[in-house]
């Protein structure tokens, strides 16, 4: 994203990085309901708008967690912008016929146009990853999951109760055969051009 300014409401990005209770319940005060409204303007109701908020703080939670978002614009033009745009996306595959759209909402501007597509495209990545994590069997998830959370292997044999030597073969296999799904996923090629 180049020497963008980080925009001071990045403190809701870590905030939700750290799962900061104060900071999520303020993101729900604050930001929600302008979301709620939009969804109920625009042929939904306020279950739809709950669920398309619960998945963009998931969405936001997890790329968060990674470290890979510097917001440079207000957090209220980028979270409404997302769940906008999931709310869109979702009359768009349920193709509801009479679909009213109010436009009004909020102005986009560049840079929550520009955050947005990166969000995005770590959705498609992770959704793509998780498509495939789940695929491995429950003990080799649990394999991974712990070589993603633990510094040592030997603190993976210890928590497994395994020897070193089967805990690396292990974790090899499933790497690459996590790998191996991934590549081998009919949307691969949209998800790593992004």
């Amino acid at each position: 994203m180049g020497k963008t300014k980080i925009h001071p409401d990045q403190i809701y990005i870590e905030g939700l990085a750290a799962n900061d209770s104060a900071i999520i319940q303020t993101i729900y005060k604050k930001f929600v309901p302008k979301v709620v409204m939009f969804i109920m303007n625009n042929s939904g109701d306020k279950e739809h708008a709950q669920d398309i908020v619960h998945e963009i703080m998931i969405l936001l939670f997890n790329q968060a967690k990674a470290n890979t978002l510097q917001l440079t614009c207000p957090f209220d033009a980028y979270f409404f912008l997302l769940c906008k745009r999931k709310w869109l996306n979702e009359l768009k595959q349920t193709s509801y016929k009479g679909v009213s759209i109010n436009e009004d909402a909020v102005s986009m501007n560049e840079s929550a146009l520009e955050l947005i597509t990166h969000t995005e495209e770590f959705d498609k990545k992770q959704q793509l990853f998780d498509t495939s994590f789940l695929k491995l069997e429950d003990k080799n998830q649990e394999l991974l999951k712990l070589s993603f959370t633990t510094k040592t292997t030997e603190k993976v044999d210890e928590i497994l109760n395994d020897n070193y030597g089967d805990v690396q073969e292990n974790k090899v296999f499933c790497s690459g055969q996590l790998t191996q799904w991934i590549l081998e996923a009919n949307n691969f090629k949209s998800v790593k051009n992004n």
